[in-house]
């Protein structure tokens, strides 16, 4: 059973016109950072990379962390150590040529480095591109990525020195049969990527019987692959019981048992509300557990962490705030 401790917004004030794909990391004196960008509209050069800092439960003025004359996109946080704080984000006016930046904080997220490339000459986007890295039982530090330069596939960075150098997994492809139709009219599918076909967006977890990912499908359904080799190659991927609007989701594993969020609703380019969080045994059928956000507007991208047993978990709000939700397993 689940109890929900609170449910704030990150930013103190609505300045922005659009802000979205939120990411969030808790801090050992319980300082609460979200990051996400934002600006006048998704794919624009002038988005940028914020952050909200403040005690967990509260709402804080955004800062700008990262911006050039060039779209930002997608921030994901990971805790190298309790005194390297990592932030990656990709750069780029069309998501089939991003770059993935990374900076480092070494005072809990107060100041940040100069930003550097992840992977010197990159062109599509390394590293992780939506959802948060995990550290598994080797050491070893797997950063879900994908690609939309083409038919759209992910893949996992493996890192086994600490994020200096990088191996690409090989890549997970799915592909089926049938119609395919972009039907988000708020999206001009022209400037992007947006009419790619396949699974982009990995969400992953660890548990005794390997390296498993959840990703975000143009088919309806969420899809699964599995790994028995630390991630490096992947079983023939397939659906589980969950419906998915070609939208993101990420999930956790705690104690045996993964927690999802996503949009339970099947159709691609379908709307993205409400937006769940589920629970699992088995990582193929999911138990609702409790609905985070619905009705009209669009609630989305969600990033989901385990701290003890508590759930942290913030989420796009109708594209003007990010939303955050603390839950405790009870």
């Amino acid at each position: 059973m689940l109890k929900r401790d609170f449910h704030v917004m990150a930013c103190s004030q609505r300045s922005f016109n659009m802000c979205h794909a939120s990411n969030l990391i808790k801090l050992s004196d319980n300082t609460v950072i979200t990051v996400f960008f934002a600006g006048s509209h998704e794919g624009k050069s002038d988005t940028a990379i914020y952050m909200c800092r403040a005690k967990e439960g509260e709402s804080s003025v955004p800062v700008k962390m990262a911006s050039a004359n060039e779209a930002h996109w997608n921030p994901v946080l990971f805790e190298l150590s309790e005194d390297d704080l990592v932030l990656f984000y990709k750069v780029g006016n069309v998501i089939a040529t991003w770059k993935t930046m990374i900076m480092h904080s070494y005072d809990k997220g107060l100041s940040w480095t100069t930003p550097y490339e992840m992977v010197k000459g990159d062109i599509g986007g390394r590293g992780p591109v939506r959802n948060k890295p995990i550290r598994i039982s080797s050491g070893a530090i797997l950063c879900p990525g994908s690609l939309e330069n083409g038919p759209w596939r992910a893949f996992l960075d493996i890192s086994h020195d600490n994020l200096r150098s990088f191996e690409k997994s090989a890549e997970i492809n799915y592909q089926e049969d049938g119609n395919f139709s972009p039907l988000n009219k708020d999206i001009e599918v022209s400037e992007q990527s947006f009419s790619g076909k396949g699974v982009i967006q990995p969400t992953v977890w660890e548990d005794d019987k390997g390296v498993h990912v959840l990703l975000r499908s143009t088919y309806g359904k969420v899809i699964r692959a599995d790994s028995t080799d630390g991630g490096k190659t992947f079983l023939k991927p397939y659906p589980v019981n969950m419906d998915n609007n070609n939208s993101g989701l990420d999930a956790v594993y705690v104690n045996g048992k993964l927690y999802l969020v996503c949009n339970p609703v099947g159709g691609n380019w379908a709307d993205r509300t409400p937006l769940t969080l589920f629970s699992s045994d088995d990582g193929i059928n999911f138990k609702e557990e409790a609905v985070l956000a619905d009705g009209p507007g669009e609630f989305s991208y969600p990033c989901i962490r385990a701290y003890g047993n508590a759930l942290y978990i913030s989420y796009t709000y109708s594209r003007k705030n990010i939303a955050l939700d603390k839950f405790t397993i009870d």
